[in-house]
């Protein structure tokens, strides 16, 4: 099968018959879209479509792409992603978002899943609670990442030095990475791909590369996972991103 008649049948499979509006008024751009994303991209690598489509929900919140969100909210459900993983998924950018954003991102999120007669809220996921949130973070927190933000941060005034690893840890890890509908693997491979999304590189992407691959994923994971989301952040910040997984030690 070439990449036009591979690309129109898993266009098919994710989106169903109907056509996009730019199919009609700018047929040769949609052309170029299709093939590449759906002809080539999406064979690359050995992720799954359920990976895929979490990759691509992650880099359209951070990217605040709602329109193009809530469509592949609908393209995850029709290749079998559970509402939950969609919904975690979305959830798992607030800490590297930030709140409005992630807020944004869950309003489009919501409305597909109504469009498609899902009974809103989804179950809850949360396993920690008020007493217990810190040391439950710290749990998943310690083997992947140890204490190198708080010792990084040890000289700053006292009474302010704590604050941002104690957040952090409790925040990040404590209520959101305890929560069920992801492994951790999988929380850490979508939050490698925000990161590239968000161009930042530094010490923090190759921190979440060093933690993803102490999660369990290896570098062929990661690399496929940021080819996939290249089209969706473009050349330069995907590119920049594997070098930092080629460059890390395994």
């Amino acid at each position: 099968m070439d990449r036009a008649l591979r690309a129109e049948a898993k266009y098919r499979e994710l989106f169903g018959e109907q056509a996009g509006s730019l199919d009609a008024s700018d047929p040769e751009f949609m052309a170029i879209l299709k093939r590449l994303i759906f002809g080539e991209v999406f064979y690359v690598g050995e992720l799954d479509d359920t990976m895929r489509e979490l990759v691509t929900l992650t880099v359209l919140a951070v990217n605040q792409t709602l329109p193009q969100l809530g469509a592949h909210v609908g393209a995850a459900l029709n290749v079998g992603v559970s509402p939950i993983a969609i919904r975690e998924a979305v959830y798992q950018c607030a800490p590297f978002i930030g709140f409005p954003k992630t807020l944004q991102a869950i309003g489009a999120m919501n409305e597909a899943f109504r469009a498609r007669g899902i009974t809103l809220p989804l179950p809850a996921q949360g396993h920690t609670t008020e007493a217990n949130r810190f040391e439950q973070g710290r749990a998943l927190q310690a083997p992947l990442y140890g204490d190198e933000i708080r010792e990084g941060l040890k000289d700053l005034p006292e009474g302010l030095r704590d604050a941002v690893p104690d957040f952090l840890t409790a925040h990040c890890f404590g209520d959101f990475y305890t929560r069920g509908g992801l492994t951790p693997a999988q929380r850490e491979l979508l939050v490698l791909c925000l990161l590239a999304a968000l161009g930042g590189g530094g010490e923090p992407m190759l921190a979440h590369v060093q933690g993803s691959i102490k999660a369990g994923n290896d570098k062929a994971t990661l690399i496929a996972a940021l080819i996939h989301g290249f089209p969706y952040m473009g050349f330069p910040r995907a590119i920049s991103a594997i070098r930092m997984v080629k460059d890390a030690d395994s």
